[in-house]
Order: structure tokens, then sequence, then C-alpha cells
């Protein structure tokens, strides 16, 4: 599988990422980043902790788990048996920037926008991805970006994070790729 982005590029993503919100957002004070399990929670980390180098400012970080808010789920598990991971109280009247790392089709973050409304009512969600690969199916924008990676809808992309995989790259596999790995 080819490396799309080795550890130097995920990081300098990050930090470009951080410098955008910090230079597009306004009051930080009111800023959550909520990062979508499973490695969205540690990009959102990640970000935070860069824009508390940039501005001195520790910001609110929470991870977020869509999985009862999936529509491409066969048997969808109970809401009222998931409890929330964030209090109403914190999510109402703040701005939220929802972290992930691949967007795709845009079903993920529609799941995760079915959550947070369902936490309080934020003034603003916004949407910031490590890559963007492309072939939405909603009509779901992210305001920032890491790299966009074009890809074929027989490719996939595998984000490697240090806190669950022990390094940090990007990888791009192909159909071909992952049929030889299982045969």
């Amino acid at each position: 599988m080819p490396t799309v982005m080795d550890a130097e590029q995920i990081r300098r993503a990050i930090a470009r990422i951080a410098h955008e919100i910090v230079e597009d957002d306004s009051p930080l004070d009111h800023l959550i980043l909520m990062g979508i399990r499973s490695r969205g929670a540690p990009l959102a980390k990640r970000i935070a902790g860069m824009m508390q180098q940039i501005t001195g400012r520790e910001l609110f970080t929470a991870a977020l788990d869509v999985t009862p808010y999936r529509d491409d789920l066969v048997v969808r598990p109970s809401v009222s048996n998931v409890s929330p991971l964030v209090a109403n109280s914190v999510v109402a009247n703040r701005s939220v920037i929802l972290v992930d790392d691949v967007l795709y089709t845009g079903r993920t973050i529609r799941a995760a926008m079915d959550a947070l409304v369902e936490m309080g009512r934020p003034t603003r969600i916004q949407l910031a991805v490590l890559v963007d690969r492309g072939h939405r199916e909603l009509p779901i924008r992210p305001d920032y970006v890491g790299k966009n990676i074009p890809t074929s809808r027989e490719q996939t992309i595998h984000v490697r994070l240090t806190e669950s995989d022990g390094r940090d790259e990007v990888l791009l596999e192909s159909v071909s790729e992952s049929v030889e790995r299982l045969a």
C-alpha cells in the first residue's frame, strides 16, 4: 500500500488546520472540538493541543460515538441504551467543530450532526478532516482539510495514528491489494 501521508505530513496538516481555526473562528471560549470515534477523537486532541500552543488557551475536546445514529447499519442499536458522551449544557449555544480522519460519503458526518442536535443546539457546526477523498453522497463540505486525496470508489484510505496504531501514516489501498492480502 502506498503511503500518501507520513508522520511529518500529518503533523503539518494538523498544524495548518489549527492555524486556520484560530484565524477563522471567533471566540475560542465557546468552541468545542468534537472528535468522532475512533480516530477523530485523537485528532481533535492534537488540533486542540496545537491551538493551545498558538493561543495559550486550553480548548475543550470530547469524543462522539455516532454508531446509534448511522443509517447504514443492518440492526441499529437502541439510542436509549447509549449514554451521551457530552452533556446537553456543554453543546448548547456553543460552536462545535466536528473532527474526523476521512471524509468520504458524508454519512458519518450526518450521523454526527444528528447526535449533536439531540444533545443540544449548538450555535454553529463546522467540520475538520485530515483527509477528504471525495465521492460525497450527501451535501456535506469540510471547513478545514488537512489534505485532499482524490480516489476511486475501488480504493480505500487507511489512517493510522500513534494513539491507536503505534504510528502515524495515511495509506491508499486498491481493491486488488486488498484481495491479494486475503488470498
